[in-house]
């Protein structure tokens, strides 16, 4: 049986009851550890599962995921994902490879920044389109992602923002060579995010439904017992320091429900 078990946000005991005995009988298990991380280390999950890890970085998902199928028919491989295991389109490719190969399959599902993102006081059904906000270079900065806020703020609709992370990447020098040679690990944080966003919106060339007045949101280490969550200004948050990821960042609507305002009061600046 192959099994992907969501661990949730936070630490090593976010797992549910039914994805540790899972765990705990398995002949193989990967740690996906590069969409996410929990705010615990690798040797802190083997310790509480008492069990091996091995890590699967996005060459080994991405590019050879069938040595991750491999023998699942026989016996049981795990796959544990931060977060719940839908959260990345990758494990559904992963799940669609099982099923090509006649591997039996089970979900364990668990709570990702999805539905987490509700701690901020925003009511879920309230959201639009979620996007993502990639790193920007000195010679790449795509800027499609603020179409969407834009399209989910003109409709009444909240932004959840996930920000990009960068584990394992290759650098663009090694690209070209035979061994490849990595980037430092990297982590998107909301004032680096609201940064892009005030300038893409410096940029607009007529009058801009949100401008750096509006309000935002950001939160780090949503499920943890370092949660923090601040509201404040789109200008304001590029001077935020919300200490270490991961980081999020929410674009409210422009008009919010009277007990949306005043749950977000709790968290404004000042």
């Amino acid at each position: 049986m192959f099994y992907i078990i969501g661990l949730g946000l936070g630490d090593c005991k976010d797992v549910t009851v039914k994805g540790l005995e899972i765990i705990k009988k398995c002949d193989r298990i990967y740690l996906e550890h590069y969409t996410s991380i929990l705010t615990c280390g690798i040797s802190e999950l083997e310790s509480f599962y008492q069990k091996k890890l091995l890590i699967a970085d996005r060459d080994l998902v991405e590019q050879s995921a069938d040595t991750i199928l491999q023998g699942a028919d026989i016996e049981d491989v795990a796959l544990l994902v931060v977060g719940d295991p839908y959260g990345a389109t990758t494990h559904t490719d992963l799940i669609l490879r099982a099923k090509e190969k006649n591997i039996q399959f089970q979900i364990i599902h668990n709570a990702s920044i999805l539905n987490a993102v509700g701690c901020c006081g925003l009511q879920l059904y309230s959201f639009g389109e979620t996007i993502s906000i990639p790193f920007w270079t000195e010679n790449w900065k795509p800027d499609s992602f603020f179409n969407k806020i834009l399209s989910n703020y003109q409709r009444n609709l909240h932004t959840l923002c996930l920000l990009d992370i960068k584990v394992k990447e290759p650098t663009l020098e090694s690209l070209t060579k035979k061994k490849k040679e990595y980037m430092p690990p990297r982590f998107m944080s909301v004032s680096e995010a609201t940064q892009q966003i005030l300038e893409i919106i410096n940029k607009a060339d007529s009058g801009c439904d949100v401008t750096g007045n509006d309000m935002c949101i950001g939160l780090a280490r949503v499920g943890s017992e370092s949660q923090k969550i601040v509201a404040c200004s789109i200008s304001q948050m590029t001077t935020v320091d919300l200490g270490p990821p991961l980081h999020s960042l929410v674009i409210p609507s422009c008009v919010l429900h009277p007990l949306e305002e005043e749950y977000i009061n709790q968290f404004k600046l000042n």
